[in-house]
């Protein structure tokens, strides 16, 4: 059985990605065999509870009141709302519901309705996620009490460079709201970023910060730029495919027990590329047509191809 490492260098983690293709991915897959079921993937549904305005200017958002996305900004939902979509996910096939709200932090006039909210989604008996941004430990611990598993907070890219995608918060920043997390009981959801313009080194050294946190976060978003019109990064040139699926499959190698989610960009990724992040160790997707604001695949499409690589949801 693999053994959890939290002292890893950038060059052993550069040579896991340089190596052949297919010897990284018969390694991370056989890493991920021994952690989980090989053709289990969980299904989670992410929800937009509070849209745009956001004073971040994050250069990949199109809910930065910074860029003009037109993007129309909406208040925080009424929970009968978030219940129902809670309710609909259920009823799709979705084990974990995530709620996401465009804020810089989260304030503490909002804390009890968030915890309302957290409460009731909870009662349908669905894995809770939250990311409403920079949260204090005893923010953290209110809504842990109140039910919720998992606060998602992603740390985007290396913190050398983050100030290219990001000036309105500084990295230690994120790294300050993940203990807070952590130190609150909840679970951590921390990932990144891929195809804004880093290096390599730059990949390998996101996931180096998350695999050397002392305990690994236990989920690990793993998202492919999504460019949107109105954002800087629209006219991102596109990262290679196999550089993003040579991501998963590090990520999986260095966090074998964490869940490695793909998340945004599954809705430009053909089948057959989508299969090999499952194979290099990828167990978990969102279902629905939205990831907060961006396309998804529809629930029909991700149904066939789990059908087709004979892959059951949990």
């Amino acid at each position: 059985m693999t053994e959890l490492k939290h002292n890893w260098k950038l060059d052993e983690v550069i040579a896991l990605y340089n190596l052949p293709f297919n010897d990284l991915i018969f390694k991370s897959h056989g890493i991920h065999r021994e952690n989980f079921d090989a053709n289990a993937v969980q299904i989670s549904t992410l929800l937009s509870i509070k849209t745009g305005g956001c004073p971040e200017n994050c250069s990949y958002c199109p809910q930065s009141a910074h860029y003009n996305t037109n993007l129309e900004k909406q208040s925080l939902m009424d929970i009968d709302v978030i219940v129902q979509e809670a309710k609909n996910a259920k009823d799709a096939g979705a084990s974990r519901f995530c709620m996401g709200a465009a804020w810089r932090n989260l304030h503490d006039k909002d804390l009890e309705y968030i915890c309302e909210i957290i409460k009731q989604v909870k009662e349908l008996g669905l894995e809770t996620c939250m990311t409403l941004g920079m949260v204090k430990e005893e923010q953290a611990k209110r809504m842990q009490e109140a039910g919720l598993d998992f606060y998602n907070h992603n740390i985007d890219t290396s913190e050398e460079f983050y100030d290219k995608i990001i000036t309105t918060r500084k990295y230690q920043d994120r790294l300050d709201t993940i203990e807070n997390i952590r130190n609150s009981g909840m679970k951590v959801c921390c990932g990144g970023i891929v195809g804004m313009g880093e290096k390599i080194e730059d990949r390998a050294n996101m996931l180096i910060t998350l695999a050397n946190f002392e305990t690994h976060p236990e989920s690990v978003p793993i998202n492919n730029l999504v460019k949107v019109e109105g954002t800087p990064l629209s006219n991102q040139e596109d990262l290679d495919g196999f550089d993003f699926i040579r991501t998963i499959a590090v990520a999986r190698i260095i966090m074998p027990k964490s869940f490695v989610r793909l998340s945004a960009g599954r809705q430009k990724m053909n089948e057959q590329m989508q299969a090999l992040c499952f194979f290099a160790g990828a167990n978990s997707i969102f279902f629905g047509e939205k990831l907060l604001t961006t396309e998804n695949p529809d629930e029909i499409s991700d149904l066939k191809l789990m059908k087709k690589l004979g892959i059951y949801a949990i």
